[in-house]
């Protein structure tokens, strides 16, 4: 099999999963332009563990509902000037974790910036699909539309 027919074939948008942060469900952008993945985050708060830098924060991981929040922690990675497409400078806090996109769990690198009045909670940047996926821009949801308020009420259901 040629390495090019092994590669994901993705669309413009994507639901993804980053099972590390208990974030089973979040659409994201595929963003070929971003070097970075990013994340909305909310109440971001930097701290130690013991002698490991850490941060902790709140996601809303469904577009237009500022109900359902998730609290996520991460170990700290980096922090990082990122600027963005409108061209401004911010210093972010930077994590690794896995994302699954598709069949495929890896890992990546993710900052971490309040989102809020951005359309997706996620930007899949081309540092976390290079030499894995190619994207059609005509296409969404090539791997699949998933029904985020269902997988969000099984998981506070299974959390009780």
């Amino acid at each position: 099999m040629d390495k090019e027919e092994r590669k994901l074939i993705l669309g413009w948008r994507e639901w993804v999963a980053l099972p590390e942060l208990g974030l089973p469900a979040i659409k994201a952008k595929v963003d070929t332009g971003a070097k970075t993945s990013a994340l909305h985050a909310f109440n971001v708060e930097h701290y130690r563990d013991n002698d490991v830098e850490m941060v902790r924060f709140m996601v809303h991981p469904i577009q237009n509902d500022q109900e359902l929040q998730i609290e996520c922690t991460a170990p700290l990675k980096d922090k990082r000037q990122v600027t963005d497409s409108g061209g401004h400078k911010e210093m972010r806090y930077v994590i690794e974790t896995d994302v699954v996109v598709a069949s495929l769990r890896y890992p990546i690198e993710i900052t971490l910036t309040d989102r809020d009045t951005m359309r997706f909670r996620m930007l899949l940047g081309r540092s976390a699909i290079e030499n894995r996926a190619f994207v059609d821009p005509a296409e969404s949801y090539m791997n699949g539309k998933l029904d985020a308020y269902k997988i969000y009420k099984l998981k506070t259901e299974v959390d009780k």
